[in-house]
């Protein structure tokens, strides 16, 4: 019944509730990318597989500029990144925008990371079921090392967690996602470099 019920209205009314207290904190972060991002907006827009490979379009803040070279192509990211994005990704605050995400039904608050959309096909049967359920903002193989673990063992941990839906667990997870937020734990790369890694665990 959680699964299948309350885990949709759950996260409707928490994240109602959430936006209504940190949209002064919204409006602070937009105002500072207006500036940094020198006219190139404030939220990044990037299409996803969601529940059952269903297409969406990912929500973010913005945390690099659209500067070009003298060529017209873009500069590369290092050097297109701002001061105010450096932070944002620090601490995690660039994801905020994805709760817009979850009232529209795309994600969940907790579910297996969205990756890229070219990623799909390189998915085995039994990883492709981490598609089961509606993305998350956080997730079990979030809170158990991140991007510190093999992308194999990522996605055997979010099968798992597609097994194991429960009201519990998803209590446990947020937790555990507010403590590594708050020590950095488990981040050491971009959770998009998947296709210089491979999906059966060869680094």
């Amino acid at each position: 019944m959680y699964r299948y019920f309350f885990k949709r209205w759950l996260d409707f009314i928490i994240v109602s509730f959430v936006l209504l207290i940190i949209w002064p904190l919204f409006l602070v972060i937009m105002v500072g990318l207006h500036f940094a991002n020198k006219g190139a907006g404030v939220f990044f827009f990037q299409e996803r597989p969601g529940k059952d490979g269903k297409i969406f379009k990912v929500i973010k803040f913005k945390s690099m500029t659209d500067e070009r070279d003298s060529e017209g192509k873009l500069l590369p990211n290092e050097q297109r990144i701002t001061n105010v994005g450096k932070l944002i990704r620090k601490t995690s605050i660039d994801e905020l925008p994805q709760l817009f995400n979850v009232l529209k039904g795309d994600m969940s608050l907790i579910g297996p990371r969205p990756l890229m959309v070219r990623y799909l096909e390189l998915y085995t049967p039994e990883q492709a079921r981490r598609h089961n359920v509606r993305p998350g903002i956080t997730g079990w193989a979030q809170v158990n090392g991140r991007n510190a673990i093999s992308w194999s063992k990522k996605f055997e941990l979010d099968v798992w967690y597609v097994d194991n839906v429960s009201f519990l667990l998803d209590m446990r997870i947020v937790f555990m996602t507010i403590g590594n937020v708050l020590t950095r734990k488990g981040i050491n790369s971009s959770e998009e470099k998947v296709g210089s890694i491979g999906f059966n665990g060869h680094n």
